[in-house]
């Protein structure tokens, strides 16, 4: 509740409690952008960073740890009353913790082949996809073809084409999708961000015998065990607490016009600490399925 002033002062006048309305009015915005910005450069970093862990865990041991800590920061912010579950509240939370390590998986194994700035881009067709699906505009029509053409782009025949690695690619598009689709039904029955959490939990109970296996087959260093951890905290921990700012600062429709940024970010990324350079084409392919998803979240309906 606003607290009323008693008189009026100047238009921009600064006093005691406070800068002017204006200020008041932009620091939230700029604050908002900072976090977006952090955001998505702190998850390309760390899914970056936990690729120089592959020589040694593999992308399985990476996604494994990422697991691990993804559920410890969700489990102590939404602290869920799993005991208070029911049957109808568990069953899509049990599928998101299925859907959340497949699409994690399928993700590091793809940026394992085909660099992180392919695989993310091919990653975000599933939001693409789900924004799209039972649209009759012809601005989303025209949206969904400028994505396919960057698909044909990244997907063309050559002798260096790893179309093994583009699958994994287009099965995290599919986990992504499946992922939006059955957060919403969890919000829907689970209060607040613990379903998010439980599902966390879920994956990461999961992923608890790979890691042994991980360990026992392919004995870890500290060092990639450290970029697997790092990559958990920056793909995870921050950009979850980020976007919980963000999202009071920012509206929805500009901060999904932001995101559809990150395979951009994810190129440059990759280029900079992995040395992952990318050809005019593959760009030109990038450039365009951001492009179709920063029309068709602009074009949106609110």
């Amino acid at each position: 509740m606003r607290r009323a002033l008693p008189h009026p002062r100047p238009a921009g006048a600064v006093t005691a409690a406070g800068p002017p309305r204006s200020s008041r009015r932009g620091s939230p915005r700029l604050t908002g952008a900072a976090a977006m910005a952090g955001s998505g450069l702190s998850n390309q970093t760390g899914a970056a960073v936990g690729a120089l862990a592959f020589p040694v865990l593999g992308p399985l041991g990476v996604v494994a740890v990422r697991q691990y800590v993804a559920a410890l920061v969700l489990l102590a912010v939404a602290r869920p009353r799993l005991r208070g579950f029911t049957w109808p509240q568990w069953w899509p939370v049990l599928l998101l913790g299925g859907v959340f390590g497949a699409m994690n998986l399928s993700l590091y194994s793809a940026v394992d082949r085909i660099g992180l700035g392919l695989a993310v881009t091919l990653e975000f067709l599933g939001p693409l996809t789900i924004a799209l699906a039972g649209s009759r505009r012809r601005l989303d029509a025209g949206c969904a073809a400028l994505a396919g053409a960057g698909v044909v782009v990244l997907m063309r025949p050559r002798p260096s084409a790893d179309y093994t690695g583009m699958a994994l690619g287009l099965v995290a598009a599919c986990c992504w999708a499946s992922y939006i689709l059955l957060n919403r039904v969890v919000g829907r029955r689970v209060p607040g961000v613990q379903g998010a959490a439980a599902a966390s939990a879920v994956s990461a109970l999961a992923f608890l015998p790979v890691g042994f296996a991980v360990a026992a087959s392919r004995p870890p260093t500290a060092g990639a065990v450290l970029c697997a951890v790092a990559a958990g905290v920056l793909s995870s921990a921050v950009p979850y607490l980020a976007d919980l700012l963000t999202l009071r600062h920012v509206p929805a429709r500009t901060f999904g016009l932001f995101m559809s940024v990150n395979p951009v970010l994810a190129a440059v990324v990759g280029w900079v600490v992995l040395g992952q350079g990318l050809g005019a084409a593959e760009w030109a392919g990038v450039g365009a399925v951001v492009a179709a998803n920063a029309v068709g979240i602009a074009g949106a309906e609110r």
